[in-house]
């Protein structure tokens, strides 16, 4: 079996538990939004708005965003910029909900939720040359095997002057924990029981956007010096070392690990905005 199936089988215990517990946006939120109060499904709305404001997006444009889980932070970005977005998974049941609750909130003229093949990342053949004014990515290409191949497939997707955005898992050294093996340590773990193509680095992100050809706007480390423990509410940690729902083990195993991860200074989250340059004149 491929790591892209893995995940594809990964999400069908792990939406669910994912859905029963951060409800519709699973993504990390702006730490700043966090930091005045706000809970972590707003400040993960605020992060979205600022990214999708970097991108530029304007009513009536067009964005794909990968990896649309159930679709919330993919409707939420539609109503906040007036855009139509095509959201995509590998996993048909995330996408089933996901349409569902865009017909719930009247916005299914506006956003579609496809499911594709679990290679076709590395193309997106389904779509010609400048076909989006955006994309998007929350959290989801730490999946990815080929990482390089999305970003390039992407960079060919966008109009010129279009703009990829997202946010990502990484690892990093910090504090006492500075080489390969110290970081592995408890990156592995996560990296398991996530089913992760390994955690990469911030500045290996930004190297990879920059040979798919785009001019790289902003990459930043949102938990710089501190460890990164956004998006995890203390009350809610009973709810996922106590999740007996279908894959409860590795839903728990994976709370563990990451917590360690987070514990450790090891794991963080990478923000990212870039650019495909307009043709010289």
């Amino acid at each position: 079996m491929g790591h892209e199936q893995r995940v594809r089988d990964f999400y069908d215990y792990a939406g669910p538990a994912y859905e029963a517990i951060m409800d519709d946006i699973w993504h990390h939120g702006d730490p700043a939004a966090e930091a005045r109060g706000l809970s972590p499904q707003q400040a993960a709305r605020a992060l979205a708005e600022r990214l999708v404001g970097l991108a530029g997006l304007r009513p009536g444009d067009r964005a794909l965003d990968f990896g649309s889980g159930v679709g919330g932070g993919t409707l939420h970005m539609a109503a906040f910029t007036g855009a139509t977005f095509v959201g995509l998974t590998n996993n048909e049941w995330l996408s089933q909900r996901a349409r569902r609750l865009a017909e719930e909130r009247g916005m299914a003229d506006r956003v579609q939720f496809l499911t594709v093949g679990d290679e076709d990342y590395t193309t997106l053949a389904a779509w010609p040359d400048m076909s989006f004014d955006a994309i998007t990515f929350y959290e989801s290409v730490c999946h990815l095997p080929r990482k390089e191949r999305f970003f390039r497939s992407t960079h060919r997707l966008l109009k010129p002057g279009g703009a990829l955005v997202g946010i990502d898992w990484l690892q990093r050294p910090f504090g006492a924990h500075q080489t390969p093996e110290e970081i592995a340590h408890f990156t592995d773990p996560v990296n398991e029981t996530f089913c992760l193509a390994a955690l990469g680095t911030l500045h290996a992100y930004e190297a990879m956007l920059e040979d798919a050809g785009y001019v790289v706007t902003l990459a930043e480390d949102l938990f710089p010096g501190i460890p990164c423990w956004g998006n995890t509410p203390s009350e809610d940690r009973p709810k996922w070392l106590g999740y007996d729902g279908p894959g409860g083990e590795q839903i728990q195993a994976g709370k563990q690990a990451l917590d360690a991860a987070r514990g450790a200074g090891v794991f963080t989250v990478g923000a990212f905005a870039a650019v495909r340059p307009a043709p010289a004149p």
